[in-house]
């Protein structure tokens, strides 16, 4: 019982004292607008310069025809056959 009794002024000691060490400040009064904002205001500058195209862009007005559509399905669908039979071939070679 005089254990259990020692143990437990021990530990209301230590969290008196680690209370003691503790401080009051308060951490929303060292944040300002002025410092959370300052970076929203640079990023809305306006732009002062004209856009211009740019020449390496893959991106057409033109849609794409028929013929290249089925040209590019065809060619899809040959690499999907290729991988297919790649797969299966390594699918019956035996593991060493």
């Amino acid at each position: 019982m005089i254990c259990k009794l020692a143990k437990l002024a021990a530990l209301a000691g230590a969290a008196l004292t680690l209370a003691a060490c503790g401080s009051a400040d308060d951490a929303s009064s060292e944040a300002s607008a002025d410092t959370v904002e300052m970076p929203a205001d640079t990023a809305l500058a306006p732009v002062t310069e004209t856009p211009v195209a740019d020449p390496s862009a893959t991106a057409t007005d033109a849609p794409e025809t028929d013929a290249q559509a089925a040209a590019s399905a065809e060619a899809s669908a040959d690499a999907a056959a290729g991988v297919a039979a790649e797969a299966a071939a390594a699918a019956e070679t035996p593991a060493e």
